[in-house]
């Protein structure tokens, strides 16, 4: 029997412009409900942090998709074997071999090299007038560090993101299925470039792995992965802080200042937007009870890092954006084994944004009426389409 979508159980609220309202009826009846994910079939949405935590550590819980009762093939959209679809040891053999690489220390180093970046996009933008963030700053910027750091040319990104938006936030399954085409035989002939010509680039690195037993469909995967993991998420990140600051005056005020506050903004931001919506899908690999729902071997289960995020049993006053919070223990980032490796990164990259934003532009003001913008989101991601701003850079001018 076919569960209710979230869509349904919203009762005609577009849960894509606001999806907290739904899921907090939801938490306030119990921490796991049985929902349908379209394309994706029935799943086990888990809803309170409590409950989260424990699923996203529960080793019964597998992020292979073998253990799926409904599996069969991969749908012809994975793009080799990654992180996120293995479990230990796998799993923790796959992230050793680019684990030093996001280590606190090696992000601090790229912090130069992210400002310069962000400078440079900044000196694109007019210096008043209106802009899309989101294009004009959120985007490229994680795009070209990412891609700075693994190795891709510059004429090829423009192309690398428009397939990974679409397989992150799918239009269609044709669409879909023909970006991880597309991306898969792109990928496949970088890395065998990067083998032929090491450039010190983490893609030549990670070739050398292979060598060492890497397979090439892991190869693949991780590439993939770092790819697009390490862009998508910070793009909403980004622009979704902005938007939270833009739209609470008092909170902008405080920021502005104390430009110190960007970090705690940032955090709170990622409490309070939760860019990456909810955990990829895990599955029971054996009957098991969680949070007192009992799971079915083969069940799928999906963890709400937006619920989670939110609930008040941990975050007093949820769905209030307060940059003096000092939200510790969100899941923005998840938990457990597979803890978001680039969480360093990701906040590296945020932080940078918008000091260097409001440094740049101290009079930036939406351009636009908040309930008219597009929010778009799949089963794992959440972020603005566009961020429609005026500029003011009155501290540019000379």
């Amino acid at each position: 029997m076919r569960a209710p979508t979230l869509e349904e159980l919203a009762h005609g609220h577009d849960p894509a412009a606001d999806p907290f309202r739904v899921l907090a009826a939801l938490r306030a009846e119990g921490p796991v409900h049985r929902v349908h994910i379209p394309g994706s079939g029935n799943a086990w949405l888990v809803v309170t942090r409590e409950a989260a935590r424990a699923a996203l550590s529960d080793p019964r819980l597998r992020n292979d998709i073998r253990h799926s009762a409904t599996w069969e093939t991969d749908g012809g959209h994975a793009i080799g074997r990654n992180m996120l679809q293995s479990d230990p040891p796998h799993h923790t053999r796959l992230r050793r071999l680019v684990a030093g690489r996001f280590a606190p220390g090696r992000i601090a180093a790229l912090r130069p090299g992210i400002g310069t970046v962000a400078r440079r996009l900044l000196d694109r933008l007019p210096d008043t007038g209106h802009a899309d963030l989101v294009s004009g700053y959120a985007l490229p910027l994680p795009v070209t560090v990412i891609c700075d750091l693994l190795g891709v040319p510059v004429a090829d990104r423009a192309a690398f993101h428009t397939w990974s938006n679409e397989l992150v936030m799918p239009t269609g399954a044709e669409t879909a299925g023909a970006a991880a085409a597309a991306l898969t035989g792109y990928l496949t002939e970088l890395i065998a470039e990067k083998a032929g010509a090491p450039d010190g680039s983490l893609l030549a690195d990670l070739t050398r792995n292979a060598e060492d037993g890497t397979a090439p469909e892991e190869l693949l995967g991780m590439a993939f992965l770092l790819l697009v993991a390490g862009h998508e998420t910070t793009v909403n990140l980004i622009s979704a802080t902005v938007h939270s600051l833009l739209t609470h005056p008092r909170q902008l005020a405080l920021l502005r200042a104390d430009p110190d506050l960007a970090g705690a903004a940032v955090e709170e931001s990622l409490r309070f937007n939760s860019p990456v919506h909810s955990s990829a899908f895990r599955f029971a690999a054996e009957p098991m009870e969680l949070a007192g729902t009992r799971v079915a071997a083969g069940d799928a289960v999906l963890v709400s890092l937006a619920a989670a995020s939110r609930d008040p049993l941990a975050f007093p006053d949820p769905d209030r954006f307060d940059i003096t919070r000092r939200p510790q223990g969100h899941l923005a980032f998840g938990h457990g084994a597979h803890h978001c490796l680039g969480a360093p990164l990701a906040r590296a990259e945020g932080v940078i944004a918008l000091r260097l934003l409001l440094e740049r532009h101290p009079g930036l003001a939406l351009a636009a009426a908040p309930e008219t913008l597009v929010w778009r989101s799949s089963t794992l991601l959440r972020g603005l389409t566009a961020l429609p701003v005026r500029l003011d850079g009155a501290a540019h001018r000379p």
